[in-house]
Order: structure tokens, then sequence, then C-alpha cells
């Protein structure tokens, strides 16, 4: 399974009250592994977006396990868990500096029409992204 890694540097801003990441900033770590994942397949959001698509999220799901602090350099690992041709979910786990899971997720994503915000067929529409998918699926 083809995987990305992204180190975080915990900043003081993220932290809450109690020096533990804020939970929303989990979301934004998320978006960063997966930026970081469709580079590893080749791929750019940005020029997705110069083609005239958009990828929303659809659905997100978080597990806290353990609390991340200011200070520390979690690591973002991220990779494809599904994809049909419409809809594409990722995977992560975020882990601290010592391998012990602190956050897992997913998040769902389509792709959508810049203009109307229709949905379309990734496989139709952009078919050097449905073929990195598939072919990240089978590693």
């Amino acid at each position: 399974m083809k995987k990305s890694t992204s180190e975080i540097n915990v900043r003081y801003g993220e932290t809450d009250q109690m020096g533990v990441v804020y939970h929303v900033n989990y979301l934004v770590w998320f978006e960063i592994g997966r930026t970081d994942f469709i580079e590893t397949l080749g791929l750019r959001y940005a020029a997705m977006e110069d083609d005239g698509f958009l990828s929303p999220v659809v659905d997100a799901k978080l597990n806290f396990h353990y609390p991340v602090r200011y200070g520390e350099k979690p690591v973002v690992e991220t990779w494809l868990h599904s994809y049909d041709g419409i809809r594409t979910m990722y995977r992560y786990e975020i882990k601290n500096e010592d391998g012990k899971l602190c956050v897992s997720g997913t998040s769902t994503h389509t792709v959508v029409k810049k203009e109307t915000f229709r949905p379309v067929s990734i496989r139709r529409s952009l078919p050097e992204w449905h073929a990195a998918y598939s072919k990240a699926l089978e590693a």
C-alpha cells in the first residue's frame, strides 16, 4: 500500500488552554497529508483547479486516541482507503515521535465542476487521476 508521511511542527496557536492540540487542527493536518500523498502520485490539486474542477470534502471522521501537545513533532501517514471512480476516501494516522497513535480518521471527497459544483466522474473527467488512484490501490 502506497503511503505518504508528513511531519508536523505543533505551533502554540494550535493548542488549547490545556496545551493539547485543538481538535479542529487535525483536519488541517489531514489536508497537509492528503496534499502530500497526492503529490507522491505525481498529481497536484492546483492543476485540478486550473482545469476547472474542485474536490470538496463530503464526509470526515476523526478518532482521538492520545493527545498531541505543543512542541511535539507528530507525523501524518496518509493513504488511499477506497476509490470508485466518483468518490475517494483517504485514511490518516497521526502518530507522535514515539510512534504512538494519537488520531486516526478518514475523509471522503468527490470532484465537481468549479462553475456549477455538479459532481463529475473522475474516471472520465480526470483520467490521469483515475489511473494514479487505481494504481495506488493496487500497490
